[in-house]
């Protein structure tokens, strides 16, 4: 043999040799691609922290909206109609006080408990009271709406 076919002889295999590791390192890549496609569980989950974040971040504009939105309508109000709300507010606070008390001194101590345990059923699960309150409103103008 010469020199040359010496070389192409030893370059040969080392030359397969590097190919077979290049391969195995791309397929090893497809294979851990086709992997995270597959599954299914944690891509799902990924998607809902991006609906999440997303969210939070439309949640945020809103919120800061609307706070401008009440800003701009307290200013447009002239200052009698900002000291008759006031007043009024003042004065239902006050017969709600009143209320109460009479509440305290009238109603028999079993329907005061029972009436303080609704009280605190309804603080613990307001959320859920909200949404029904909330479902309970847009049936109302849905059935409003077909009857107009």
């Amino acid at each position: 043999m010469t020199q040359t076919s010496d070389k192409a002889a030893v370059a040969g295999p080392e030359l397969a040799r590097e190919q077979v590791e290049r391969t195995r390192a791309e397929l090893g890549q497809t294979v851990e691609a086709l992997a995270a496609k597959a599954d299914v569980k944690t891509r799902a989950q990924e998607k809902a922290v991006e609906v999440k974040e997303q969210a939070a971040v439309k949640a945020g504009e809103l919120k800061a909206k609307a706070g401008e939105l009440l800003q701009q309508a307290q200013d447009k109000l002239p200052d009698p109609v900002k000291e008759k709300a006031a007043l009024a507010a003042e004065q239902a606070r006050t017969k709600a006080g009143q209320a109460g008390q009479l509440w305290q001194d009238k109603a028999p101590e079993p329907v005061r408990q029972k009436s303080a345990q609704g009280a605190q059923l309804a603080r613990d699960n307001r959320s859920v009271l909200l949404v029904t309150a909330g479902v309970a409103a847009v049936a109302w103008l849905a059935c409003r709406r077909r009857k107009g």
